[in-house]
């Protein structure tokens, strides 16, 4: 017992005389007095070697012991970060902290964003469907029946477990799904990405985003088709934005027509984005194809439609100037910063 008590007193001597300049020894001086095997443990373990009537008065000592040793620590601490301070006197305690880096929408959704604004100023409401597709919804209720030659224009990934399955094409696919269960009026828009078995490019890619149009009423016509992509290019690319039509082929239009822009770089002058014609295509458009129609029991004696689609790609190259499609999804910061502060 008194062995012990000279021992706890030379460790206290110890402990009084300690000294720190830096973290390491800090850390090295909490491990030897403090640590789970260090000397405050090793003391205390000696308890059991007490006489029974000595233990009440032995444990208060060695609580004090353990409480000492705690002291001397915070006070290592405190004298260690007041070193520290006055070392760097150039340094000012009272200015804000670094700022946060503030983030930013990626540009393919804030374009998004913005033409799901426009649409819905005008009645239009989000529809959205599976990726992974059937056969019927993605071609066949469309009007391209197995062995048509329009399914060539659209090379598709296939699923091996389920060649019937494969990853959606286009986002018509979500109309052909609304369609199945809802009677006109329909209006909707079908934002989304689709995959397509194409080369990686600066032009090109195997996976991108369109948004689709539909809009099937009693009297529906292609006057009210051009009147509502009029609104939606000059709501987009601003009021100068001259705009015109191309016949064009889509099996599930008819009528069906290419829509232009003139260009946002050159302004219509001629420049390598618009090949020198001074315009632009951006979306597709057209009549929903009576056959369609009946695919989906509407009768179309009584409703007519007219549907579109565009590549969200394709509209934020001509807003934000971007010329190479693998800059969407490379996650380079330095390009996705340009964006900061972009609704």
């Amino acid at each position: 017992m008194e062995e012990l008590l000279q021992k706890i007193e030379g460790y206290k001597q110890e402990i009084e005389a300690a000294k720190v300049t830096n973290a390491d020894e800090l850390e090295a001086f909490r491990i030897r007095y403090l640590g789970t095997k260090g000397l405050v443990k090793s003391v205390m373990a000696e308890m059991k070697n007490v006489p029974a009537d000595k233990r009440k008065e032995f444990g208060l000592l060695l609580n004090d012991f353990k409480q000492f040793a705690e002291d001397k620590l915070e006070g290592l601490k405190m004298a260690a970060n007041s070193s520290t301070h006055a070392a760097s006197p150039e340094q000012d305690w009272s200015l804000p902290g670094d700022p946060l880096i503030v983030g930013t929408r990626h540009p393919l959704s804030i374009v998004r964003n913005q033409i799901v604004s426009i649409f819905k100023r005008l009645g239009f409401a989000v529809a959205e469907g599976p990726e992974i597709e059937d056969d019927w919804h993605n071609f066949t209720a469309l009007n391209l029946p197995e062995n048509h030659p329009a399914r060539d224009m659209q090379d598709t990934f296939y699923l091996n477990q389920n060649p019937d399955y494969l990853l959606r094409t286009h986002t018509s696919s979500v109309q052909a799904r609304v369609m199945e269960k809802q009677r006109p009026p329909i209006r909707i828009i079908c934002p989304g990405r689709v995959y397509r078995n194409e080369t990686i490019s600066a032009r090109a890619h195997c996976f991108f985003h369109q948004v689709e149009g539909l809009y099937v009423d009693d009297a529906v016509s292609f006057a009210d088709l051009k009147q509502t992509l009029y609104f939606f290019v000059k709501e987009m690319f601003g009021a100068d934005a001259k705009i015109r039509f191309r016949p064009s082929y889509f099996p599930f239009t008819e009528p069906s027509a290419e829509m232009d822009i003139s260009c946002t770089v050159c302004g219509g002058k001629g420049c390598s984005l618009c090949k020198h014609t001074g315009w632009v295509e951006i979306l597709g458009c057209g009549m929903v194809h009576p056959k369609m129609l009946e695919n989906f029991k509407i009768d179309p004696e009584s409703f007519t439609g007219f549907a579109f689609g565009m590549g969200i790609e394709r509209i934020c190259q001509l807003k934000y100037r971007i010329n190479d499609l693998r800059l969407y999804s490379q996650n380079d910061v330095r390009f996705l910063r340009q964006f900061t502060g972009a609704v």
